[in-house]
């Protein structure tokens, strides 16, 4: 019977490491935390990496360790976005902040710069690299999204918000660009060990007069089976996973890395 279904003209080793020679990486929020590891992970798989980040000192640090390119650009700037690179074949959509408030009580301005930063930017940078992806027939985009892209908190309304539909527009990225051998997925990591979290750890421990271990366990990891923080490095494994040899049938999909906090 002769086979109607078109399949992949070669398919890699199962031993087949990920190898981003000759391939562009851009990532956004890269001086830092989530950002920095993606850039030293996607650097050591070969990929010429750009880093994008609103501090400049933190750029170009992080693009001289790993031999990539630093661009200090504020991402709720529509104009600095379009001075970024457009030849890019993996866009990781990464950047974002933080404002925590009772709805009543949230400032109409911060809501609407976390939008700018977290859905109108991956937007516009998919808009603008997407044709090189499209004309190479090969791309990924991976959005580090959250796993308050899958449920909600309480005065976070902005964040998740923001990434609710971070999560909708890497679905459409992937219908569209599946025809181009184009993937566009999500990771969701739980809480991250990162500065910014542990120096909420440490506010809240001091505050509440509990250890830091019971600020871990009890408060912020009450949610989540595996009581510990993910490592930077966990996410960043996950992202360079997705552009690996074996991910061109996964798109349009969201990958938990929450120890467990959505399975309940």
């Amino acid at each position: 019977m002769t086979n109607t279904f078109p399949t992949p003209d070669r398919l890699p080793s199962p031993a087949g490491a990920t190898d981003l020679s000759g391939r562009t990486a851009l990532v956004t929020g890269g001086g830092s935390g989530i950002g920095r590891a993606c850039v030293l992970t996607l650097a050591r798989a070969g990929a010429e990496v750009h880093v994008v980040d609103r501090d400049g000192a933190a750029a170009n640090a992080v693009a001289e360790e790993a031999g990539g390119r630093a661009h200090v650009a504020d991402l709720a700037d529509g104009e600095a976005i379009e001075r970024l690179p457009t030849e890019v074949d993996v866009l990781v959509n990464n950047a974002g902040l933080q404002h925590v408030a009772p709805l009543t009580e949230f400032p109409p301005d911060r809501f609407e710069l976390i939008q700018k930063v977290m859905v109108t930017a991956p937007f516009l940078l998919m808009r603008r690299t997407l044709p090189h992806m499209y004309a190479r027939g090969w791309g990924r985009i991976v959005n580090v999204s959250s796993v308050h892209g899958l449920r909600a908190s309480a005065y976070k309304s902005a964040y998740v918000a923001a990434k609710h539909a971070l999560e909708g527009l890497s679905k459409v990225a992937a219908i569209e660009g599946a025809p181009h051998g184009v993937t566009s997925n999500c990771v969701n990591p739980g809480y991250v060990r990162t500065p910014l979290v542990e120096g909420q750890v440490r506010d809240q421990a001091a505050a509440h007069g509990i250890s830091e271990g019971d600020v871990l366990s009890d408060v912020m990891l009450a949610r989540s089976p595996v009581k510990r923080l993910l490592e930077t490095e966990e996410v960043a494994a996950a992202v360079l996973w997705l552009c690996g040899p074996h991910s061109g049938y996964l798109t349009g999909t969201s990958l938990p890395l929450d120890g467990g906090w959505t399975a309940g």
